[in-house]
């Protein structure tokens, strides 16, 4: 495997570790919080960072298409955000080869995915349920680690 692919599974199994973080034990209500009248509610953001894995996953074999998904409930799409990461980080560790440049995977999908996940985070403080911050350079991350079981934290801190 190519040095620009490994770098792209390690940064897919980074916003798995990441965004498992900030969605892991959200109150119920978190869902559907909303910071002001006109901002996503956590479920559509993390309906659309499904979609972006989705693109991402049709970009990598040629076939580019888009889906704007309807958030489904809380649980299931938590259940669609570690699916959608894991079936595009099982075809970056195929040998299928990649219809564009791992670059362009980086600096679209890939980097509004970690956007996003930054948002959550951010609505979780507002909403009143922070998760602990991280030494994420400590964190133990590791290519093809993509699912819900992510390893505890090493350095969390106030």
């Amino acid at each position: 495997m190519d040095a620009k692919r490994e770098l792209l599974r390690h940064t897919v199994a980074t916003v798995a570790y990441r965004g498992g973080k900030t969605i892991r034990d959200a109150p119920p209500a978190f869902a559907s919080f909303r910071a002001g009248d006109t901002t996503r509610t956590p479920a559509a953001i993390l309906a659309h960072i499904g979609d972006l894995f989705d693109w991402a996953l049709s970009i990598a074999k040629g076939a580019q298409s888009w889906n704007n998904s309807t958030p489904l409930p809380w649980d299931q799409e938590v259940e669609r955000f570690f699916g959608t990461v894991h079936r595009f980080d099982e075809y970056l560790a195929s040998d299928a080869p990649l219809a564009c440049e791992a670059e362009q995977l980086f600096q679209g999908p890939i980097a509004d995915a970690l956007n996003h996940v930054g948002q959550i985070a951010l609505l979780r403080r507002l909403a009143g349920a922070p998760i602990r911050a991280e030494n994420y350079y400590r964190a133990d991350i590791t290519r093809g680690r993509v699912g819900v079981e992510q390893t505890p934290p090493r350095r969390e801190f106030d």
